[in-house]
């Protein structure tokens, strides 16, 4: 088991790929936290996850709120001891051409997908650096390297929590952290569901495998970056796209 016994939280970790992520997480041996804003979902992904024999606990977590974060993370500290990873990857998507896009889309998007990881980040950095060892991981997105049309306040984000990384990577790297960013490009998420499925179809036919990527597909990648198979990769912005930008 890759992750074994390191305690590792997750935001946004009730559905889609941050749920992928702590089922893989808990697969590989990790101490599972699962953090999101409905703790009815938050604790059904715990008790599947201790069901299955895997440790784990759950939070309630606005990452916009830095005294909801701060509890929770001295919390598991008191529980567990330490903290090993983060992964980043609680996020929203307020869409809109910059011609009409609101202020207030604009800000939310910007205090959920960057203030929010920066928030998280700063509430365990100082118990990694003491430990001298840790991994942060942020969900940045195919967008957050190329831009996409309507998505002013969504590629911002992306942009800005790989920038993070890369600032990171050279302040945290001598202290033991490691910090990289993974970039999904279309993924098969519950979000989706209200598309239409030509929409789908041709999303999926600009990808050279021609289909979507599956939410495990990316956990995959979240588990191999936080484990020590990867302690030379810092700094990184991985795209794991199936192709979609060659």
């Amino acid at each position: 088991m890759r992750l074994k016994g390191k305690v590792s939280i997750i935001t946004g970790a009730a559905s889609g790929i941050g749920k992928a992520t702590a089922e893989k997480f808990a697969q590989e041996g990790a101490v599972v936290i699962v953090c999101d804003l409905n703790i009815d979902v938050v604790n059904e992904v715990v008790a599947t996850l201790a069901a299955q024999g895997a440790t784990a606990a759950g939070y309630r977590v606005n990452v916009t709120d830095r005294a909801e974060i701060a509890a929770m993370v001295a919390d598991v500290k008191e529980r567990f001891g330490r903290i090993d990873v983060l992964v980043n990857n609680a996020g929203i998507v307020l869409d809109a051409q910059l011609a009409k896009m609101t202020d207030e889309q604009f800000d939310k998007v910007i205090d959920i997908n960057l203030k929010g990881v920066y928030n998280c980040a700063r509430a365990v950095i100082d118990t990694m650096i003491a430990q001298g060892a840790g991994v942060i991981l942020n969900a940045s997105s195919v967008v957050g390297i190329y831009g996409n049309f309507g998505q002013t306040n969504y590629a911002a984000t992306k942009f800005g929590v790989i920038g993070f990384v890369k600032t990171w990577a050279k302040e945290l790297g001598k202290k033991g952290i490691r910090a990289n960013a993974v970039c999904p490009g279309f993924v098969a998420t519950p979000i989706l569901k209200a598309m239409p499925e030509k929409v789908i179809q041709a999303m999926e036919e600009r990808v050279p495998m021609k289909r979507m990527a599956r939410p495990e597909e990316i956990a995959n990648v979240y588990a191999f970056l936080a484990s020590d198979e990867a302690s030379y990769i810092n700094g990184a912005a991985i795209e794991v796209t199936g192709g979609l930008t060659l």
